[in-house]
């Protein structure tokens, strides 16, 4: 978001504030400053590295956690909030506005370090860690995490809700519960170093631990570049629909924007909203195999050709069907084009028959559809594209789908594009008359 908000810079601004209170010392506390540099300069320094080409992280979470952790562990909590600002106004923030994402990541950390070592102090995690009582430490330990995985996600979830109107109660929804488990795991690793670092070890025994994080953090990267090759694969053959119809260019990724709000509103998990989103982006990625006079014929189709079309969804999902990582995207790309009556096609299906996945995109292909110009129709506005969607929910869509599309274009808005780059030069295609798939919402080659 590179225009923010003046609501998400004042709660920013907040933030930034509680996050400077937070760094103040604290009367009485002794503080080993060598050791807040060392950290510090540790979490800076792999956190670069993390992110480098080399290991290929790019994740906006926190990659070193467990010297931020072990941090908390160790040192008062100010001290230990403040190991977290250099490396997190020194990382990458992959988004503009630059400077204000660092900032907002750096205040969230402090907060977030300030509070664990808050906790674990207040319930003797010192004391069992300078004792090297790791069964008694673990106690306080899990507490310290509790409280840095529920400061982020409250702070996360805060600029959601401001920064993107995302609604209360789903700006929250699951963010602790995806958090908390890869978090304790680093937690139990911050443990171990803040454990060694007290022993007669000292701190060269605690870095230790960081070993075998690095072989997770690598895995973890050859994870990522696979998901990028994936995605890769999915542009380009996103673009190669997109030259062949370029009527349509563009209405893959829109109908893959719609099909992720329309997911978000119904609750799904971010995974399946991931999965819809690929879905409606490859939706018609089997007119491939349609003859390109066909898709750009300015004329009425003939019966024939209108079959030809049709074939389309069985194309696609044999061109995706060997992509594994795809799951129900596929059945998306078969089934998008039938109908809750048994009208559409390829197989007639009838009701929940038909995958949810593809009753979602086929009410995203049909709302941008009938909001962008086409070969054979002009755009319609939006409010009147979403009538005509509540008009046919039940005969034609799922009126699940069409509701939750409603509501989320009435919250965030939708801006259509005109897709044809030659549309002032063309004459729109008047349908076959008595064509029933021409007529009808959705109705596009």
């Amino acid at each position: 978001m590179e225009a923010v908000p003046a609501r998400a810079r004042v709660y920013i601004a907040c933030v930034v504030t509680a996050a400077l209170l937070c760094l103040l010392p604290q009367p009485g506390a002794r503080t080993t400053w060598w050791a807040v540099v060392l950290l510090a300069a540790l979490y800076a320094g792999c956190e670069r590295v993390a992110r480098s080409r080399f290991v290929g992280i790019c994740h906006p979470a926190g990659t070193f956690y467990p010297v931020l952790l072990a941090g908390a562990f160790l040192l008062p909590a100010s001290a230990a909030a403040l190991v977290a600002v250099p490396g997190a106004l020194l990382s990458q923030a992959g988004q503009r506005p630059v400077a204000l994402r660092r900032v907002w990541r750096a205040a969230q950390l402090v907060l977030g370090v300030w509070a664990a070592a808050g906790t674990h102090r207040l319930l003797g995690g010192p004391d069992a860690v300078a004792a090297g009582d790791v069964p008694y430490a673990l106690g306080p330990a899990g507490a310290a995490v509790l409280a840095f995985c529920l400061v982020l996600a409250l702070l996360d979830g805060g600029i959601l809700a401001v920064a993107e109107r995302v609604p209360v109660r789903r700006a929250w929804r699951g963010l602790v519960a995806r958090s908390l488990a890869p978090i304790a795991v680093h937690g139990l690793a911050g443990l171990m170093m803040a454990v060694l670092w007290r022993s007669p070890y000292g701190p060269v025994a605690a870095l230790l631990v960081l070993l075998p994080m690095c072989v997770s953090w690598w895995a973890f990267a050859q994870y990522h570049r696979e998901r990028a090759a994936h995605q890769a694969t999915i542009r380009a053959l996103v673009q190669a629909v997109d030259i062949k119809d370029g009527y349509t260019r563009g209405h893959s990724e829109r109908v893959g924007q719609a099909s992720m709000m329309i997911a978000r509103e119904l609750g799904m998990a971010d995974e399946r909203v991931e999965v819809l989103r690929f879905a409606g982006i490859l939706h018609d990625v089997g007119k491939l195999g349609v003859p390109t006079r066909l898709l750009r014929k300015d004329g009425p189709l003939t019966p024939e050709e209108r079959r030809v079309i049709e074939l389309h969804p069985e194309y696609g999902h044999e061109m995706v069907r060997g992509i594994g990582f795809l799951g129900e995207a596929r059945a998306a790309v078969l089934h998008h084009h039938e109908r809750l009556d048994g009208s559409g096609y390829p197989y007639g299906l009838v009701g929940r028959q038909i995958p949810e996945s593809a009753r979602v995109v086929a009410v995203a292909d049909a709302f941008d559809a009938m909001t962008s110009t086409r070969s054979y129709s002009r755009a319609r506005p939006v409010a009147v594209a979403l009538a005509e969607l509540e008009r046919c929910a039940g005969s034609q869509f799922d009126p699940v789908m069409v509701a939750a599309l409603v509501e989320a274009v009435g919250r965030t808005g939708w801006h259509p594009a005109v897709t044809a780059d030659d549309e002032e030069t063309r004459p729109p295609r008047v349908p076959p008359p008595g064509a029933p798939l021409s007529s009808r919402p959705g109705a596009h080659r």
